[in-house]
């Protein structure tokens, strides 16, 4: 059997995030994936035929029996304690309004700590600063594994665990009042990311505006700031140049006692939305100009905020790669984009993906076709499961280019590769 081979399967952060969210057709993908077994071996596994494996992947066939719920995970042989029958259901404190309880005894660091924030949520105790160090924890660890796994699958886990820093606020007093409510604003800032992420841009920027009071209610001038340098991002997915550059504008002179960190993203966010604008000046004078102001930071790192952890030099590079390519500079994004992933740490999966779909189109813009051709193969997979759908476009975006300069059977054999994993 396949399963007698992958002891350790079940350990891989995708098909755990898989199982939580009973997202059966990324289980059944990323177990096929990860062990190399087509969908008929998969079907004799799990006792059903190919034809519903396939549609099951695909998402025209919705996965609601017990019994076949029951059939996949026997078959793939999941543990128990990752399975969602283990986990309370609906009737035992398992659901609010729909959405499924944060997994605390799962996440929890010890008993204790578990008791004290159950407690808390049901009011019958105040609020303690352990109780919100270990909170704010949880929320990094959740940050550095959307990095791995991508957002789809915390969306949920997130939206609770934000219900879960509100139920604190009515026992909190003086000071540890307002440390909750910079901490629900760090959980909407990064539940707007998500969104983001997934191109629903009426959400995202619905949790930017929340996220932007619960700051200001706080005093936090880090975190006021960074909402205006997401939606400054937003607008410049977006293809909004000047919206871009305004925002990062105001995210300067609304919070100038902001960090240092915070401050050269604000910058690097203008530079970009020059860069859209083929200002070529412009954005390399403030990326100049951001980079310093990075430098100074990282000489000060005990002043950053927390979620400022991927700011470095690498991080900053592949920025300027990403700006060079908005210029059509090939040479010169293609040097900063490769520098650059060569130093990003592989657990930075969802970035590697997004980097390398834009070294794809900077080597089909620089009349490169073959080595765009094995950059864009190696990625597709990855931004099919955690790049989508910003790394998918500019793939698309990179066969276009390649099918319009006449590198014919490159762009079809992209083409196909996306159609493929689509």
């Amino acid at each position: 059997m396949v399963r007698d081979h992958t002891v350790d399967l079940w350990t891989h952060p995708e098909l755990a995030a898989a199982v939580a969210n009973e997202d059966w057709a990324g289980l059944l993908r990323t177990y096929r994936r990860l062990t190399g077994i087509s969908q008929t071996k998969l079907g004799k596994l799990t006792g059903l035929a190919q034809p519903d494996v396939s549609a099951i992947e695909r998402g025209r066939r919705r996965v609601m029996s017990a019994e076949v719920r029951q059939r996949i995970t026997a078959g793939l042989g999941v543990p128990a304690e990752l399975r969602g029958a283990d986990r309370p259901r609906a009737g035992a404190g398992g659901e609010t309004d729909g959405v499924p309880r944060l997994g605390l005894a799962a996440c929890a660091p010890d008993a204790d700590l578990l008791a004290r924030v159950t407690t808390v949520v049901d009011g019958t105790k105040r609020v303690d600063t352990a109780t919100l160090d270990w909170l704010d924890r949880l929320l990094a660890e959740h940050r550095r594994a959307e990095d791995v796994i991508g957002s789809r699958p915390l969306v949920t886990i997130m939206r609770q665990q934000l219900r879960t820093v509100m139920d604190l606020h009515a026992g909190a007093r003086g000071a540890l009042a307002d440390r909750v409510v910079l901490l629900a604003s760090e959980h909407a800032q990064f539940l707007a990311w998500m969104a983001q992420d997934q191109a629903d841009t009426a959400t995202a920027l619905a949790w930017y505006d929340r996220s932007h009071e619960w700051a200001l209610e706080a005093g936090d001038a880090d975190m006021a700031a960074t909402t205006l340098n997401m939606k400054a991002h937003m607008a410049w997915s977006n293809g909004r140049a000047t919206r871009c550059v305004r925002l990062a504008e105001a995210s300067q002179w609304s919070a100038p006692d902001s960090s240092l960190g915070v401050q050269a993203m604000a910058v690097q966010m203008a530079a970009r939305g020059h860069a859209l604008s083929g200002e070529a000046d412009d954005t390399r004078r403030l990326l100049d100009e951001g980079q310093d102001l990075m430098t100074r930071a990282a000489e000060r790192p005990e002043e950053q905020p927390p979620w400022m952890y991927f700011y470095d030099e690498t991080w900053f590079r592949l920025q300027r790669g990403m700006a060079e390519l908005h210029l059509r500079a090939w040479s010169r994004a293609i040097g900063h984009l490769t520098d650059g992933l060569a130093a990003l740490p592989d657990d930075y999966r969802r970035d590697k993906t997004w980097y390398r779909a834009c070294l794809t189109h900077a080597l089909a813009g620089a009349n490169e076709p073959e080595q765009s051709l094995t950059v864009a193969l190696r990625t597709v997979p990855d931004a099919a499961v955690v790049g989508r759908p910003h790394a998918w476009g500019e793939l698309h975006t990179a066969a276009a280019v390649l099918l319009r300069r006449g590198a014919t059977a490159e762009g079809r054999q992209l083409v196909a590769a996306l159609r493929e994993h689509d």
